[in-house]
């Protein structure tokens, strides 16, 4: 029976739009590739992000709020400015996407998968595995570890419709079943 109705499985289209907010690096186009394998496979998601404009997250509060003379001052009203933003986005997501990148220290994106955490949210971080040891504790609460944006439109695709795509090893790939043996011998 359960072979039979696995053999007629169809994916279905979500009845929602899903949010997926994402976090972290600013210094590359990750955004971007994530945004068009979305649109290519004309997934029901809305994409959100935190001010990825550094100077104007660093600025916010003295721009609209007057500048500080103390730099502390200056960037306590444009973080708090900033959070208005960011626990929005992060509430309302549906997924989060935090991206790490080798070169800078994002702090921001360290708090932001806390946060995330926090709420129980599901977490997906993608970075390069230089770093994989740095990030052990944010990466055991991450639903999935990404090394490209590619890998995160995937497991978009996937949760949101059912959908695979080919195996990333290729013809080296060897389902569960005939490399480790069935899951439960004694059904």
């Amino acid at each position: 029976m359960l072979r039979a109705l696995h053999s007629n499985w169809r994916p279905v289209r979500a009845l929602h739009t899903w949010r997926v907010y994402l976090s972290g690096e600013i210094h590359s186009d990750w955004r971007e590739q994530i945004a068009e394998g979305v649109k290519q496979r004309n997934l029901p998601v809305t994409l959100t992000q935190p001010n990825t404009v550094h100077e104007d997250s660093d600025d916010c509060g003295a721009i609209i709020l007057g500048m500080e003379e103390k730099r502390a001052n200056w960037d306590k009203i444009g973080a708090a400015m900033n959070s208005i933003r960011t626990k929005t986005h992060l509430d309302q997501a549906d997924i989060v996407v935090v991206r790490f990148g080798e070169k800078y220290r994002q702090w921001n994106a360290a708090f932001e998968a806390g946060y995330a955490a926090a709420k129980g949210k599901p977490i997906i971080t993608i970075h390069p595995a230089s770093v994989q040891h740095m990030l052990k504790e944010v990466n055991s609460s991450a639903m999935a570890v990404c090394e490209d944006a590619e890998q995160v439109v995937h497991i978009l695709d996937y949760s949101i419709t059912g959908k695979l795509p080919p195996p990333r090893d290729g013809n080296n790939f060897v389902p569960i079943a005939e490399r480790l043996g069935k899951g439960n011998p004694n059904p």
